[in-house]
């Protein structure tokens, strides 16, 4: 068995900037780690059948997780959709997340759908997680910051 979370956000920032906010290892490292983690991004090969490879570390015991995956597809400014596995053999299994962009009257209508979590990570959980991290993402990419 896995788990498959469902997420929905409206941002006030146009599809292009969010879209970059995946692919950048900078913007990846300031705004995914939920509350509690540091993250740093090696590698990110931004192209279909790319890879890319990265690691939380709980600020609080510095014990660190690190996962990686592939590109399935990328359509800027629209979809992405890639793959993620643990490194770690005990939370084995393989996730795929389809982010969905779409401009709306006031910026953009976001979807996030990650599948396949493995049964070790309570769905409540991985919720948590990615509602910290994407209420950084919207303080990322929403203000307009003059040149």
């Amino acid at each position: 068995m896995s788990n498959t979370v469902r997420l929905h956000r409206v941002l006030t920032a146009p599809p292009d900037r969010i879209y970059r906010a995946f692919l950048d290892p900078q913007a990846m490292a300031k705004w995914l780690p939920p509350n509690g983690f540091t993250a740093q991004f090696d590698r990110m090969d931004a192209k279909v059948g790319g890879s890319w490879h990265g690691s939380f570390t709980n600020f609080g015991n510095g014990h660190k997780h690190s996962f990686g995956g592939k590109y399935l597809e990328l359509v800027p400014g629209e979809r992405l959709r890639y793959t993620s596995a643990f490194d770690d053999p005990n939370l084995a299994g393989e996730m795929t997340t389809t982010v969905t962009l779409r401009k709306v009257s006031v910026g953009t209508e976001m979807h996030v759908v990650q599948e396949g979590i493995p049964e070790m990570i309570p769905a409540e959980a991985c919720y948590l997680g990615w509602q910290e991290s994407l209420q950084l993402l919207k303080q990322l990419v929403e203000p307009e910051i003059p040149g």
